[in-house]
């Protein structure tokens, strides 16, 4: 499937939570076990976590984060260049 084999490193996402701006970054995408690996800067804080990834009507990966498990496609990040 065109979707696993996309190159996922240097990605970012950003969007506003209601009370703060949350910023992924990709760390890895494992499409054998469904997980992603982000490191999530909110709050002025950074952490690692990890997501169950999903796939909606349409085949695209997402990953639900948060009290309201706003969805988040993958296709939504953007590469980044340093």
């Amino acid at each position: 499937m065109e979707k696993e084999v996309k190159n996922y490193w240097l990605q970012e996402f950003s969007y506003f939570d209601g009370e703060f701006d949350v910023t992924f970054n990709i760390l890895d995408v494992d499409t054998d076990k469904m997980l992603i690996k982000l490191a999530v800067t909110r709050a002025g804080k950074i952490f690692v976590t990890e997501c169950d990834l999903k796939f909606d009507e349409d085949k695209s990966l997402y990953f639900q984060f948060g009290v309201d498990n706003t969805k988040i496609e993958l296709d939504d990040f953007e590469h980044i260049e340093d």
